[in-house]
Order: C-alpha cells, then sequence, then structure tokens
C-alpha cells in the first residue's frame, strides 16, 4: 500500500479525454491548425536531417551530385567532340529537328490553348478577386435612398481617443500681458497715406530715410513710356511712337516667345553643344562622325560659313570616309559641290555613293551617263551603278545591252537577270531566265517570273512550270516555307497575274504537310487571312485546292460559296453552288442556296428543287422552300396542295407549323385555327403550335381563348421563353399587371437564368410607375448573369441618368466584348451627344460581330436616314439584302407579323426603322 502512487502521479487510463465527463470536447490550438504558410516537404526535411547527421559526423558527408560546368553548356564539347567542325550537314540536321520541334508544337496548339484557356477561367471562377466578390453589394447600393443613406449612424472616432485625452489633460493656456499684442502690432507697421508733397505722413524708416511714392510712381510711368514706344518703333506697321496700330495683336505675344526661344536655344544649347564637339573634334580628329555633327550645329545656328570651313578640315583629316565628303558636297551649292566631288572621287575612287552623288549633280543626260560610265570603269561589279546606267538609257536597245553586259559581270544579281527578261522577247526571254536559274539555282522568284511569262504567252494553264519549280527547289534544298508562297502569290495577283498565282497554291499549298496534321483548319485560316488582306484570287485559289484534297467537305464549300457570294459575281456564286451540290447531292443547305440564288427565275429555281427532291424526297427543308417559290410567286394554290402533299409525306412540326402560317397570311383564320388543333394532337410538345394558337385567338379578339391557349400551352412546354413573353403581354394588354408579374415570376421558376424573362419583368414594372422596383430587379438579373448584353442595355438606357451612361457602357463591353447589342447601345449614345462619326463607327464594329442581328441593321439604318448620304443608305440597304438577317426583339417582331408576308429584306428593314 506504501509503494502505490497518490492519483495525479498515476498514469491516465487508456482512451481517456480529459473533461468528457462534463460535456467539454476539447478545443483548438495553433499547433493544431498549424503554420500560416506551408511547412517543408518530405525530401527537404530528409535532405535537412541528413545534412545535420554529416555536420555531426554520424554518417559520411556524400560529395555534391552536381554536374560539371561543362555539361552545363550543350555548345561546350569537349574531349571527343572538342575538334569537331560544325558542317552543312550538321546544319541541315539542326534544321530539320528544328522543323519536327515546330511542327510538334502546333500539331496540338489550339486544343492546348483552348484547354489553358478553360483552366484559367476555372480558376479566375474558384478564386475570385475582392472586387468582384463585392461587385454585387455595391451594386445593390444602388436602391438605397437618400433618406436611409441619411439615416445611417455616423460612426464613433475610437482611434487614440485615450492618448489625445492625456494630452489634453496636460495642456496648460496662459493669458498673455497686453502690452506684448500692443508692439506685436506696432512691429512691421506702414503708413498708407501720402502728403501733398509726396512725402510719407508718418515718420520715416528706421535707417533714416523717407519713402517718396509721387517719384516712385513717375518713375514707373516713364519706364511703361520707354517701353510702348520700343515696341512701336520695331513693329512692322508705320505710326507715332506710342500707337497701338503698330503692333499685331494677334502675333505678338507669339513673336515675343519664338524670340525667347530661339534666344534661349542659343544662349544655352548651341554654346554647350558647340564646346562638346569642339572637345570632340580636338581629341580624335580622325572621327568624321565629330566633323559632320560639328558642321550640321553651325549650319543649324545659321552659320553656314562656318560650317563649310568645318567640313572642310574634316575633309582634310578624314580624306577617306564618304560620308564626311557628301556632307561637304550637301553643304555647297552646285558649282562648288562639283570640285568637291571631283577631290572626294580622288581619295575615294570606289566609292559608289560618292559616285552617283556626282552623277546627280550633272545638269544634261549627257552629262550624267558620262560620270556614270566612268564610275563603271573603277567599279565594274557595282550593282547600284549597272542599274543607275541602265536608268539614264531610254532605247531599250542600249538598256538591253548594258543589262547583258551587268548580268555577265554580275551574275549572282537577281534584280538584273529580271530586269534583262523584261527587256528581252519572249524566246530570248526563256533563254535567259533559263541562264539565271543556272547562276541562281536557289532563286524562287526566277522561277515565278518564267511561270508570269508563260501566263502573258497564254501558255500560263499548259506548262507545267511551277511544278518542275517545286522540284527543283526540293532537289536544291532551297524551298521556301509554305507562308512564303502564299505571300509571293497574293504579290502576283497585285500584279494582275491571277493564273500564277493559282499555280503557286496549287503546287506549293500542301508543301510540307502531313496526312495527321490539321490542314483543313490551317487551309481555311490562310484562305481568311487572304481575304482579309483583300486577296480574294489567292483565297479561291486556296479553296480550290483544299476541295481537291478535300472533296466532300461541307465547312470549306460552305467557306467559298461564302466568297463569291461576298466578293464575286453571280456568275461565278452560280458555279460554286453547283459544284457544291454535286459534291453533296444529301445536304439540303447547298440545294436551297442555289434556289434561292435562282428564284428570280422561276422555271430555273423549280428545276433546281426537282433536282434536289431526287436526292432527297423526303426533305422537309426541301419542301418548304417549292413552297416557298410558288407562294413568293403568286402561285397561291399549288403552294396549298404542296403543303397538303408534303403533310402526308414529311409530316413534321415544322411542316405543320408553316402550313398554320400559310393560312394566317391569307387571312383565313378558321382554316388556320383547324390546322394548328389538328397539328397540337400529334405535337403537343411543340411551343409554336402552341404560340400560334394563341395569336390566332388574339387576332381574333377572344382574349379568354388565348389565355386558355397560352397556360395549357406553359404547361406543356414550360422551358419556352417566347410563349411565357407572350403571356405576360397579354395579361398586360389586359390590364392585369398583377397576373403579368405572376406569370412572369412563375416562368423565371421553369427558366431561372433568362434575360429576356427578366429583362420583361423589369420592363413591366417599369411601365407601371414602380421605378425603384425596377432597379432592384435589374441589380439581382446583373448579379446573376453579369454577361448579358440585354440586361445592361435596358439599364443603360431606361434606368439609368444620361450622365452615367457612357461609364455604364464602358463597363458592359468589358464584361463581354462579343456582343453587338451594347455596341449598338454605345452607339446610340454617341448619336445621342451628336458624335455621329464614332456613332458610326460603333454601329460598323456592332455590324462585323453579328450580321444577321436585324436590330442593328435597322438602328444603323435609321441613323444614316437622319446624317448619312443616300449612298451610304443604298449600300447598307444592299449588304442588308445581301446578309439576309433573320434575328433581333424588332425584327422578329415585324418579319412575322402576317400582314408583312411576302415582303422583301429592304422592306422589312424600313418597317422596323420606322417602328424603333
Amino acid at each position: 500500500m506504501a509503494s502505490r502512487r497518490d492519483f495525479l502521479s498515476q498514469p491516465a487510463p487508456e482512451n481517456y479525454v480529459a473533461g468528457l465527463g462534463r460535456g467539454a470536447t476539447g478545443f483548438t490550438t495553433r499547433s493544431d491548425l498549424g503554420p500560416a504558410r506551408e511547412g517543408p516537404t518530405e525530401d527537404q526535411i530528409k535532405a535537412a536531417v541528413a545534412k545535420r547527421s554529416a555536420q555531426l559526423g554520424l554518417t559520411e558527408a556524400k560529395e555534391d551530385d552536381q554536374d560539371d560546368e561543362r555539361y552545363q553548356d550543350p555548345d561546350n564539347e569537349v574531349g571527343l567532340f572538342a575538334g569537331g567542325i560544325y558542317e552543312k550537314d550538321d546544319e541541315e540536321a539542326d534544321r530539320i529537328w528544328k522543323e519536327v520541334d515546330d511542327k510538334m508544337a502546333r500539331r496540338r496548339q489550339k486544343q492546348r490553348e483552348a484547354r489553358e484557356k478553360a483552366d484559367l477561367e476555372e480558376y479566375e471562377r474558384k478564386n475570385p478577386k475582392i472586387q468582384q466578390q463585392f461587385a454585387g453589394l455595391k451594386r445593390a447600393l444602388e436602391s438605397v435612398t437618400d433618406e436611409e443613406w441619411a439615416n445611417l449612424p455616423d460612426p464613433k472616432d475610437l482611434t487614440g481617443r485615450t492618448k489625445r485625452a492625456r494630452q489634453a489633460r496636460m495642456e496648460r493656456f496662459y493669458a498673455v500681458p497686453d502690452s506684448v499684442l500692443a508692439a506685436a502690432r506696432d512691429t512691421g507697421q506702414f503708413g498708407t497715406t501720402v502728403a501733398d508733397d509726396g512725402t510719407a505722413t508718418e515718420g520715416g524708416n528706421r535707417d533714416g530715410t523717407v519713402t517718396d511714392f509721387a517719384k516712385i510712381g513717375a518713375a514707373r510711368d516713364k519706364v511703361l513710356k520707354a517701353r510702348l514706344e520700343q515696341e512701336s518703333h520695331s513693329g512692322s506697321g508705320i505710326a507715332t511712337a506710342g500707337s497701338s496700330t503698330s503692333i499685331d495683336p494677334k502675333g505678338y505675344l507669339t513673336s515675343l516667345a519664338s524670340a525667347q526661344g530661339a534666344a534661349e536655344q542659343s544662349i544655352g544649347d548651341i554654346e554647350q553643344f558647340r564646346k562638346m564637339l569642339k572637345s570632340a573634334v580636338d581629341s580624335n580628329p580622325k572621327q568624321a562622325a565629330s566633323w559632320i555633327a560639328a558642321a550640321r550645329l553651325e549650319n543649324h545656328a545659321g552659320k553656314p560659313g562656318a560650317a563649310r570651313t568645318l567640313i572642310a578640315k574634316g575633309c582634310q583629316h578624314c580624306p577617306k570616309s564618304e560620308d564626311i565628303w557628301l556632307e561637304n558636297i550637301h553643304l555647297n551649292d552646285n558649282r562648288n559641290a562639283k570640285i568637291i566631288a571631283t577631290q572626294a572621287i580622288q581619295a575615294n575612287p570606289n566609292s559608289v555613293k560618292l559616285w552617283v552623288e556626282a552623277m546627280k549633280l550633272e545638269n544634261d543626260p549627257r552629262s550624267k551617263k558620262k560620270v556614270i560610265r566612268m564610275a563603271l570603269d573603277h567599279n565594274p561589279e557595282s550593282e547600284a551603278l549597272w542599274k543607275e546606267a541602265v536608268n539614264l538609257e531610254e532605247d531599250v536597245g542600249d538598256a538591253r545591252i548594258l543589262l547583258a553586259k551587268a548580268t555577265e559581270l554580275i551574275p549572282e544579281s537577281l534584280d538584273l537577270w529580271l530586269a534583262l527578261a523584261r527587256l528581252e522577247t519572249p524566246e530570248n526571254a526563256r533563254k535567259v531566265l533559263n541562264k539565271a536559274v543556272k547562276k541562281l539555282p536557289n532563286s524562287h522568284e526566277l522561277w515565278i517570273a518564267a511561270a508570269r511569262l508563260e501566263e502573258q504567252l497564254g501558255e500560263g494553264t499548259r506548262r507545267p512550270v511551277m511544278r518542275n519549280a517545286v522540284k527543283f527547289l526540293a532537289k536544291q534544298n532551297a524551298m521556301p516555307k509554305r507562308e512564303e508562297w502564299i505571300a509571293e502569290a497574293e504579290k502576283c495577283e497585285d500584279e494582275g497575274a491571277v493564273i500564277t498565282c493559282s499555280n503557286i497554291i496549287e503546287e506549293t499549298l500542301g508543301w510540307g504537310l502531313d496526312e495527321d496534321d490539321d490542314r483543313k483548319e490551317m487551309w481555311m485560316e490562310d484562305a481568311k487571312a487572304s481575304i482579309g488582306r483583300g486577296k480574294f484570287a489567292t483565297a479561291r485559289a486556296i479553296y480550290a485546292y483544299a476541295l481537291r484534297v478535300f472533296p466532300n467537305s461541307k465547312s470549306l464549300y460552305t467557306a467559298a460559296v461564302d466568297l463569291e457570294r461576298n466578293h464575286g459575281t453571280k456568275d461565278d456564286l452560280w458555279r460554286a453552288l453547283e459544284k457544291a451540290v454535286e459534291a453533296c447531292p444529301h445536304y439540303e443547305g447547298f440545294w436551297l442556296m442555289l434556289a434561292r440564288e435562282k428564284a428570280g427565275e422561276i422555271n430555273e429555281a423549280r428545276r433546281v428543287l426537282a433536282r434536289a427532291f431526287k436526292q432527297n424526297p423526303d426533305n422537309e427543308d426541301i419542301w418548304l422552300a417549292a413552297v416557298k417559290l410558288e407562294a413568293d410567286n403568286g402561285f397561291i394554290d399549288q403552294a396549298r396542295e404542296l403543303l397538303k402533299t408534303a403533310r402526308q409525306n414529311a409530316p413534321t412540326d415544322r411542316v405543320w407549323m408553316r402550313s398554320v402560317a400559310f393560312e394566317r397570311q391569307l387571312g383565313d383564320n378558321e382554316a388556320a385555327l383547324d390546322l394548328v388543333r389538328d397539328a397540337l394532337q400529334l405535337f403537343p410538345g411543340a411551343p409554336k403550335l402552341w404560340m400560334m394558337k394563341g395569336q390566332i385567338y388574339e387576332d381574333q379578339g377572344k382574349t379568354a381563348e388565348a389565355r386558355e391557349a397560352y397556360s395549357t400551352g406553359v404547361r406543356a412546354v414550360p422551358s419556352s421563353v417566347p410563349m411565357w413573353l407572350l403571356y405576360s403581354r397579354l395579361e398586360e394588354r389586359a390590364g392585369n399587371v398583377v397576373k403579368a408579374r405572376s406569370v412572369l415570376d412563375r416562368a423565371r421558376q421553369a427558366v431561372p437564368k433568362s434575360p429576356e424573362l427578366w429583362t420583361e419583368l423589369i420592363r413591366v414594372e417599369r411601365r407601371a410607375g414602380n421605378l425603384s422596383q425596377a432597379k432592384s430587379l435589374m441589380a439581382n438579373a446583373l448579379q446573376q448573369m453579369p454577361r448579358s448584353g440585354l440586361l445592361w442595355a435596358e439599364r443603360i438606357l431606361e434606368l439609368e441618368p444620361r450622365t452615367q451612361r457612357k461609364t455604364l457602357v464602358t463597363e458592359a463591353i468589358k464584361k463581354n466584348e462579343e456582343d453587338p447589342l451594347l455596341f449598338v447601345t454605345a452607339a446610340r449614345i454617341l448619336w445621342a451627344e451628336r458624335k455621329l462619326d464614332k456613332a458610326q463607327n460603333w454601329f460598323e464594329k456592332a455590324l462585323l460581330l453579328d450580321r444577321d442581328a436585324g436590330d442593328t441593321w435597322a438602328w444603323y439604318f435609321k441613323f444614316l436616314v437622319q446624317h448619312g448620304t443616300e449612298e451610304k443608305r443604298k449600300e447598307l440597304v444592299a449588304k442588308c439584302v445581301l446578309n439576309d438577317p433573320k434575328h433581333g426583339e424588332h425584327w422578329q417582331r415585324v418579319s412575322k407579323d402576317p400582314r408583312n408576308a411576302g415582303k422583301g429584306t429592304e422592306e422589312i428593314l424600313k418597317l422596323v426603322a420606322a417602328s424603333l
């Protein structure tokens, strides 16, 4: 018993937790949380332990496992390769390996960039900045009224309150005697009254002098009068002294400022530079640049004589510098310049620049030729001199002789060979180019010149010049890159050699590309780049070659058709579409394009659709295109029969909807109602059929039946946003604002993040006069959908004051740079501020973003009606008809109105613009 330890000294039982019996479950300390930053890794811990063990002598320290410095630099080869020579084979191997590396990096570049972009967006979404986290709360402050803001309590200043109180207790204030204040008042006191004799009324100054204010005023007037007389005498006008008419009132201050600037420059800068350059010349008189700079400084300072003297001394010290001689020539007149040029050439007989400058000093062509021939005697292998000599010759035969001699002396000059080939006859030009190819086997420009020569002779499509060029250059290992060939093709297009341009693309576009490369995407990018530079023939050749490699590619044919539609003739477009339907006969899109392009000739269009029926017998698009063709040309009975046949052979919801719309356009609402009832039995999940049923009842004035149709429709298809909008607008027109609000609330539950539903709800509140509620809803909507252009446009134009619109539209465009509605909003704001040029630029940018947005075309047309020219309006209408827009809030409302059936794009454009 005596050996038993007391209770506190005994070990705790197993699984004992202190305080568990009284309800304490533990607490957390800093050691449980860990440090604020990440601790060392396991490898770092092991390395530290091993290092400490080595220091204590417990283990043997291992030598640092670091590579020798000579292995760090791959170019610093020692040992076996120390005496190796870098030959052409090594250079070729390095080039091949570099091309392989570039190709491997380019193969998955787009996928890698897209993946990195997605990862970055995901990271930014998961780790938003503090500014982004509080953006919604800051935006919600807009709903705070002035009264609520004024009722906010003021915060108490608690910072340093104890310290300030202690300092206040220690402060002591004492009363100052009146004698001190009076002495301070009298110190520095001045008398401000003047007696009749000009002296101050009070006593004089402390030093015994007396201030005479009358003499001071007289002296000031005298100085002012002298200055005015001086200015009047120096003026340009003829007037008496002191007359203000002799001073230019507009240019007086400007002339004084310029005179002051010149004086400052001459005094401050020129003297300093002159000293510096003099020091440079004295320290190194053989440096020509110092002499030239000193001469130019004197010439700039208005001392040409000093400049000539300096440059002449420089020529004596640097007789072999052609730059100093050229500067000397330029500073002298023509007569002296010729003498100086002679001296310069005597000192530098092989200087081409001096010979050319001496030639330019001559006035008559004969003297120029004499000088240039003397220059060629001293420099027979100067390409520049031969070019000058050829340019001076007026006779083609003499120029040809000179070029023949020049190519013999300078066989490596490409420009001389090409110039000689241009001056020769076609047969001799071929011989010249063949000789040039032997002298310059690595020049692809010679082969292009040969191809252009064959094109001029009418043999461009027969002689495979470019095919031979590719084989020859590949054999010589002098094949340029694919991008360089495209640039050469565009150059040929600029100079009118379209066949040569096409041949270049045909033979070189696929050079260096394997089948596993993204060739189609690469070629489409090349064609788009050429279109962007205005090289349409090059882009046409690229598409033609790509279609030979991928003959059944819909995307390539679509791009080629778009090229011809935008930049080609109608015949070119027809040919492109004919090739497209032959290559892709089961793709109805090309058939419909061809039929639409030939809609002006109804028989041709019918034949196209008949061919399309053979290839696609039960295609609803072709049936509907045939119906539209007949209806637009006034053949109502044929269109109705076609629709009836289509409902039997291709019974789809689109065919039934087209049948209902056709009867509505003809004004037969009862027939349309019967058709829509039959269609809803077959397709109860088609939202457009429910909308048509409700609209037919609305046209008949049956509000209750329309409400029932919309109510049943939204229950059958709750995800249809347009049907919810029609239902809400019906209730609002009936005066049931509360019911309209309820409908939109149900719609937002069915389709949570729909900008259209939020915008409609905000508009309902705004039209009902609940502006504060509309702003609150807008803040909530933008918090959920910050990139919605529709919401931003509604807020900027309808809910915010005019002074804040520019700031808000800038913020909106930063959040979404691809929404044309925001660009149209910016244009409308600038339009309201009468900044017409900027507004027009923003309209153009909006059209570039989306040409299918009909509202953009309508707003731009309305702008041009007020501020544009007739020519600009016609151009816009033509572009709109060409693009045939289909979407837009206002555009669809007008274009789908049965009363506007059969109207063209131009009429719809004008109607929409008038309704804005």
